[in-house]
């Protein structure tokens, strides 16, 4: 752990306002005290079939953590549902977070959802933080891990017990547990800060403390991958446009224009190699929306293909391109999504879906909507606009200056400054024909999106008018959304989890005091603070949005659980109700670490960013990732050579994993799966590098499977991880980037400060 030495971790905990004396756990009370004063009482648990447990309490850990161990010795096996230790908040907490909602008492947050777990209380500045004992959770199969949270009873429980899932995706606890013969343990982490800073960040301990712990020793070692990503990237364009071409590469004329894009989503059956019919999961669809963004992976295949020299490659791209800019825009508005119609046709006896073929093609928008509400998929959804025409903003800039792109993303602009409502904030949906806003998710952070949009659209157009009304978008979410962690937009409640989609929206669930929360709200809202800040210097920007970040880090995977079965460093969960592990997003969220890591020098977050990279590549079907490989014909036994490239979108959807495949999916979504990973390592290396070295600071470090240390004399050590001799690119802070050849090891200059 050069980077975070235990020197530095002290100082680290006291500029952030630690109190004057770490916290004390009384062992034979239960007791946490601060300067004497009680903050918090353990119930230390003494069932009858096991008796009081030996409690150990450590002394300060990484400079302001106690650890706290209950250990008993069983003779032989013993039945007991639950094995657990509460701790009271003592000091009247308003503010309480956990990584999982447990709205029923007898719910809890099983260990499938430890991603970063914790447990936080607070009240203005004094923040309790717990974190389960990782070097304990998981080791005993039939005796898994939990977390609770109970606000009103003002309660924190680290435990064991057996779960059920009783919808997609919320546990409860049931009864069947066994533990021993041998030795049980149960253990945790506290600490107690009382914060300076303003605003007030709950997460600042906990994050740090779980990468420093656990993220930063593994991502030294390589994980969750040390192949060159660029293999990765060849299977994505290989599968999309050679092998399973005839399933995703769709081309064909639209108004008197040639259009092409990848189809928004295609399955297992689609396989050359699967021994049945065909029967499609959803319409022949090309979409341009939050999620699956067929202009962000066209960006990617066109970076890729003006550094590999691949003409045929590059003209996909521009065949995307033009499909976007087809959309037809009305008073400035336009949609996201051109489909075919569908029919059921029978196949050997069996009934399949398949399309009618692209000359039934209509544009529509999303139809991840509140249907229930009377939204359906004509109505425009502002998030997806702006979202495009950021993208068309990044295009016309970095890739292509095509005079069209800037032209649509103003007329978009200047439609949505009219849209803008009197607090600042901007609607989610529009009538297709009034064009007037749905009530619904009318003060949502998904106005950070167009937050976003409009900066860009200020910065190449120099018209101030689009960055006061996203200071002023922000300044409303700042007001109310963000210091109440209301992170709700279409994800959060009309996905795949509808939980909670009749008496929640916009409300709290009581037994957790916290709202249903996604974390695409939480990237959208860090990039647009983060964007804000470089746009006027103001720091209090940048303050929310490192507040903000280090929430959403805590949906970043920090550990490698051994409940889950493929390398899981550096990947993203989706939301405090649901199951997913190395979901797609991460592609998406990666390169804003970096980008705030430049903001402050926090060398953390440029770590979490290259692992977040580095994961979105975990799942694709291919001889480089073994262990996901053999999941993936356990399931799928007739995946073959033409089938690398697969990727499933995320991992243990449903809230459960196995050895046996659980948790292995059945479709690929190409731009919110291996496109979009292929589209941000494209990215990222041409913004970044395969290494990235920063003089001034004197910190290096590797993306694409290199390590970065200092050299003695001076400069850097650069050590090929992947074990196969290459071309990087160096791209250094101070602007000079170049190509050298690294076969084992290579030092270059530049300042570099020792380790710490």
């Amino acid at each position: 752990m050069a980077r975070y030495g235990m020197l530095a971790a002290a100082l680290l905990c006291a500029a952030a306002g630690v109190a004057a004396e770490p916290l004390a756990v009384d062992a034979a009370t239960g007791v946490f005290s601060v300067d004497g004063e009680p903050v918090a009482r353990a119930a230390w648990p003494a069932p009858a079939a096991l008796g009081a447990p030996a409690v150990e309490v450590s002394d300060v850990v990484d400079g302001a953590w106690r650890r706290v161990r209950l250990t008993w010795e069983l003779d032989r096996e013993t039945p007991l549902d639950e094995l657990s230790v509460t701790v009271e908040a003592l000091f009247g907490p308003d503010f309480w977070w956990t990584p999982h909602l447990s709205p029923r008492d007898g719910d809890c947050a099983a260990q499938h959802v430890f991603r970063s777990p914790a447990l936080i209380a607070a009240k203005g500045g004094r923040v309790l933080t717990l974190v389960p004992d990782l070097d304990l959770c998981g080791k005993t199969p039939g005796a898994p891990w939990f977390l609770d949270l109970d606000a009103p009873r003002r309660t924190l429980t680290v435990g064991m017990s057996l779960t059920n899932i009783y919808t997609h995706v919320l546990y409860e606890k049931k009864p069947g547990m066994v533990l021993g013969p041998g030795t049980v343990q149960l253990g945790f982490y506290a600490a107690l800060r009382d914060a300076p800073e303003a605003p007030v960040n709950p997460w600042h301990d906990a994050a740090r403390f779980l990468w420093r712990r656990h993220g930063h020793p593994l991502f030294e070692k390589g994980e969750p991958l040390t192949v060159p990503m660029d293999a990765y990237v060849r299977h994505t364009y290989a599968w999309a446009f050679d092998t399973w071409k005839d399933a995703v590469w769709q081309e064909f004329d639209l108004d008197g224009r040639r259009v092409g894009a990848p189809a928004f989503i295609v399955n297992v059956t689609q396989s050359p190699n699967h021994p049945g019919p065909v029967d499609m999961r959803e319409f022949l669809s090309i979409w341009n929306q939050a999620w699956f963004s067929s202009l962000r992976g066209a960006s990617g295949v066109l970076r890729f293909a003006r550094r590999t020299n691949d003409g045929a490659l590059a003209e996909k791209a521009m065949l995307t391109k033009e499909l976007a800019l087809a959309a037809p825009m009305t008073n400035g508005l336009f949609p996201g999504v051109y489909g075919t119609e569908m029919e059921k046709v029978e196949v050997d006896g069996k009934k399949v879906n398949r399309s009618k073929g692209w000359g039934t093609g209509r544009w529509m928008n999303s139809n991840r909507v509140p249907w229930e509400r009377g939204v359906t998929d004509q109505w425009f959804h502002v998030l997806d606009a702006s979202w495009t025409c950021l993208l068309m903003l990044r295009w016309h800039g970095e890739l292509d200056p095509d005079p069209r792109l800037l032209d649509y993303a103003r007329a978009y602009g200047d439609r949505l400054l009219t849209l803008q409502d009197e607090k600042g904030l901007f609607p989610a949906w529009l009538h297709p024909e009034t064009q007037k806003p749905h009530d619904i998710l009318r003060d949502s952070p998904e106005s950070s999106m167009s937050a976003t949009f409009l900066l860009k659209l200020a910065d190449v157009t120099g018209k101030g008018k689009y960055r006061d009304a996203a200071l002023r978008a922000l300044d409303a979410l700042l007001a109310d959304a963000v210091p109440q962690g209301r992170w709700e937009d279409f994800e959060t409640f009309w996905s795949c989890c509808g939980w909670g989609r009749e008496e929640f929206v916009g409300k709290k669930i009581p037994r957790n005091a916290m709202h249903k929360q996604c974390s695409f709200s939480m990237f959208w809202t860090a990039e647009a603070l983060l964007a804000a800040h470089r746009a006027t210097g103001d720091a209090r920007w940048l303050a929310w949005g490192r507040r903000t970040l280090d929430e959403l880090s805590m949906l970043q995977q920090t550990w490698q659980p051994p409940f889950i079965h493929i390398p899981a460093l550096g990947g993203f969960g989706v939301m405090n109700c649901d199951g997913e592990w190395n979901d797609s997003r991460q592609c998406l969220f990666a390169e804003l670490f970096l980008d705030y890591y430049r903001a402050t020098g926090e060398a953390e977050l440029f770590e979490r960013g290259v692992a977040a990279l580095k994961s979105s590549f975990v799942m694709m079907y291919c001889p480089e990732n073994p262990r996901a490989k053999r999941l993936w014909e356990k399931v799928w036994p007739f995946f073959g050579p033409e089938d690398h490239g697969f990727t499933m979108e995320n991992y243990g959807h449903g809230g459960a994993t196995g050895d046996d495949g659980e948790g292995i999916g059945e479709f690929t979504i190409y731009d919110w799966g291996n496109g979009a990973a292929a589209e941000a390592r494209n990215r990222i290396r041409d913004h970044y590098g395969d290494v990235y070295l920063d003089p001034a600071r004197g910190l290096g470090f590797g993306v694409d499977s290199v390590r970065v240390t200092p050299a003695p004399g001076g400069g850097f050590t650069l050590e090929n991880l992947s074990g196969t001799p290459r071309d990087v690119l160096i791209v250094r802070a101070d602007g000079p980037r170049g190509e050298a050849r690294l076969e084992t090891t290579l030092t270059v200059e530049g300042s570099a400060r020792p380790p710490q």
